[in-house]
């Protein structure tokens, strides 16, 4: 069998930089994908160092095992950010955790194999599950949501200026017969966007948000970020690479809150141990230059931010 397309990592050397590994520390790769950022980390890390990867997706943590499955410092699992306390509090064993690695959105091998369902160029079943051995496909979950969330769903998630159009087009498609194939959704939502952006499929808005609800991504990053820095040892770090506006937006407000403390008390002298900042930024927003986006042109909307947390004696 013949591995699936290879995916470039983006914004290695910064997601690198931002974790400043120690070699003897215990570390998370909680988005596998196919290893990339996984292995600077390995290189990185001396014979005491851990890691460990996570991935929603069986044929990304089957493709850990094969590359990385004989070096005993590298554990894998089969987790999404939801779960990441469940999954990482038995790996540490009582040892801390020096930093965590979130690089979100969909793989290349993902997105190229039409199997999955991902891409709106290329025909397949209409599935778009990150992990697909659970839950609903976008064609199960497109068959019964109703025409307002659907819209909801679109403006939100995918900044469709058309969805009211593109929603009600959907709804009537459904009625006449099931959608079931990738080019089957991707030429109602054409028909019903019409023209737009040269060089931007019109469907690439709509199917980023049915992809965005059906695997529930939003609430699992929050999930992810709260967990993340509950486990995350003083001086610990958060590295969170996202490629969409709806992502960066939860982090980059996920950080400021925690870098921040409780609102309600700003400006008072004195703070309770409980409203107190628990984390602090680390640098600026980092985006890919020139020169990794001529390499790989989907690291275009990459955004890199990073966060440390606070020792017990600053956050209490």
């Amino acid at each position: 069998m013949s591995e699936k397309p290879e995916h470039q990592p983006v914004l290695v050397d910064e997601a690198l930089d931002g974790l400043a590994v120690a070699a003897d520390g215990a570390y998370v790769d909680a988005t596998f994908g196919r290893g990339g950022h996984s292995a600077e980390i390995l290189a990185r890390l001396g014979g005491q160092g851990r890691l460990l990867a996570l991935d929603k997706d069986p044929e990304a943590v089957a493709a850990g095992r094969r590359r990385f499955g004989a070096d005993p410092r590298f554990s894998i699992m089969h987790s999404g950010f939801e779960d990441f306390e469940a999954v990482v509090r038995p790996w540490l064993a009582g040892a801390e955790l020096r930093g965590v690695l979130f690089d979100l959105g969909v793989s290349s091998p993902q997105l190229d194999d039409a199997e999955r369902g991902f891409s709106f160029s290329r025909e397949g079943p209409l599935d778009m599950r990150m992990d697909p051995t659970r839950g609903e496909s976008a064609a199960e979950w497109l068959a019964r949501v109703p025409q307002d969330e659907l819209e909801r769903v679109l403006r939100e998630y995918g900044e469709e200026p058309r969805a009211r159009a593109i929603a009600a087009a959907i709804v009537r498609a459904r009625r006449e017969a099931p959608l079931t194939t990738t080019t089957q959704l991707a030429n109602v939502i054409a028909r019903a966007a019409g023209r737009g952006k040269p060089k931007i499929h019109p469907a690439t808005r709509a199917f980023q948000a049915i992809r965005i609800a059906v695997n529930r991504e939003l609430d699992a990053l929050e999930a992810g970020l709260r967990q993340a820095e509950k486990l995350l040892a003083p001086g610990g770090r958060l590295v969170v690479i996202s490629f969409h506006s709806l992502e960066d937006r939860i982090v980059k407000r996920y950080m400021a809150r925690a870098a921040r403390g409780d609102p309600r008390y700003a400006g008072l002298p004195t703070m309770p141990a409980s409203a107190r900042p628990t984390m602090k930024l680390c640098g600026r927003l980092v985006r890919p230059g020139a020169d990794e986006i001529a390499r790989n042109p989907r690291a275009r909307s990459a955004r890199l931010r990073v966060a440390e947390k606070l020792p017990l004696e600053e956050a209490a």
